[in-house]
């Protein structure tokens, strides 16, 4: 997103451009070792006058960065796409096409729409079907003859059968939904979710709460599911708003001895992420495992303990209530062994007193042990889970401090 205090600090009034290079500088990394990265676009490239909320129109430099920095794809569907009309709507289009960013969920009319939709993706011998929905558009009537695809399982039925249809290795769906500030997902997004997942998707991507919600790997399932990604970047700076997360998955195509062939989910992580303003009030995107810790570009006391405070809170509500994935630690990085659900009764189990709890008196969480490498906490997860009670313990990494 893109609000008022953002684009001014992106203008550079010496050359009297929009330059958000330094923006995404620290993040940029990240996203461009993906094969396939893909983003939320919640504003529109309607040309000036530049706004944030409540209708947003961003500068085409925003756009341009993007590609830069990495982003492959991007998601138009959104409860701001239509906040300029059809203009904006058709601007926003052609930007991105001029850009080469393919994108999808809002199209200039329907013809485009049934030619274009489910958006495929071909990346190094994967086929893709993307798929985007919003629950509304802020009241603002969709001009014709746009076309924004809005949550309609109806809708979303044909789609994925169409997208079936693209014999793709993978279907993901993003919706933009939830309620806003809400740290847990609803009853219609849970209902979506498991919808989607029973009609063929493997990743179905959340956005609009502002604030992060659960991700789960169910592996047995072989589907994951990130309730809400939070805000990547924005200019809202309250508590629990101030950041977001990256997810990470990593597929894997095995072909079989008749010519057909199944994709799985090999591996899933997360990257947390929180936006830092400096004195002038530009926005840095930091990556946690980079920065959690750092004094040299976060000097400000009071900022580093809004990183801290981000941090903390994104691991206690992602501690308790993620499912099979965990924050992918950088080279940093601490191991331990969840206990959950716990029961103080078993406190003085041989193979907890080896290992050592910790217990944070502020949000209940219990853990087992410190480990410095997967493998030997994957060990001792295994010993948990086989000689105590403990049977639903599993790992968790964090960042630890450095020296």
């Amino acid at each position: 997103m893109q609000h008022d205090s953002q684009i001014a600090s992106a203008y550079d009034a010496l050359n009297k451009r929009y330059d958000y290079n330094s923006c995404f500088q620290y993040i940029a990394p990240l996203i461009q070792v993906a094969d396939v990265a893909i983003g939320n676009l919640e504003l529109t490239l309607a040309g000036p006058p530049f706004k944030g909320y409540p209708q947003f129109s961003a500068p085409d430099a925003l756009a341009e960065t993007l590609k830069a920095s990495g982003f492959d794809v991007l998601v138009t569907a959104n409860n701001h796409c239509v906040d300029r009309g059809r203009k904006g709507i058709e601007r926003t289009i052609d930007v991105l096409d001029t850009l080469h960013i393919p994108h999808t969920g809002t199209f200039k009319d329907s013809t485009v729409r049934s030619k274009t939709y489910p958006l495929l993706i071909e990346k190094k011998g994967f086929r893709l079907s993307l798929l985007n929905y919003t629950y509304g558009t802020n009241g603002i009537p969709v001009p014709q003859p746009s076309v924004v695809n809005q949550i309609d399982t109806v809708l979303i039925r044909r789609d994925l059968i169409k997208a079936k249809k693209q014999n793709p290795d993978a279907i993901i769906v993003f919706f933009h939904w939830g309620s806003e500030y809400m740290s847990e997902p609803n009853v219609q997004q849970k209902g979506l979710t498991e919808f989607c997942f029973k009609h063929g998707a493997k990743l179905v991507i959340g956005s609009h709460p502002h604030v992060l919600q659960p991700i789960q790997w169910r592996k047995q399932e072989d589907v994951l599911v990130a309730f809400s990604l939070g805000n990547f970047v924005s200019g809202q700076r309250l508590r629990f708003r101030d950041g977001g997360v990256m997810v990470n998955v990593e597929l894997e195509k095995v072909n079989n001895t008749d010519s057909t062939s199944h994709t799985t989910i090999k591996d899933a992580s997360y990257d947390l992420e929180w936006v830092y303003k400096d004195a002038l009030k530009k926005s840095y995107l930091l990556p946690l495992r980079d920065f959690e810790y750092d004094s040299i570009l976060v000097k400000e006391e009071t900022n580093r303990a809004l990183i801290k405070q981000f941090a903390q809170d994104s691991r206690a509500l992602f501690n308790k209530n993620n499912i099979g994935i965990m924050e992918n630690p950088g080279i940093d990085s601490v191991y331990q062994v969840l206990l959950s659900p716990y029961d103080s009764t078993m406190d003085n189990h041989p193979v907890l007193l080896f290992y050592g709890l910790t217990k944070d008196d502020t949000t209940g969480i219990v853990t087992m042990g410190k480990f410095y490498d997967k493998e030997t906490a994957q060990l001792a997860l295994e010993e948990v889970k086989s000689k105590t009670n403990y049977h639903e313990a599993r790992l968790v990494g964090t960042l630890r401090k450095r020296e």
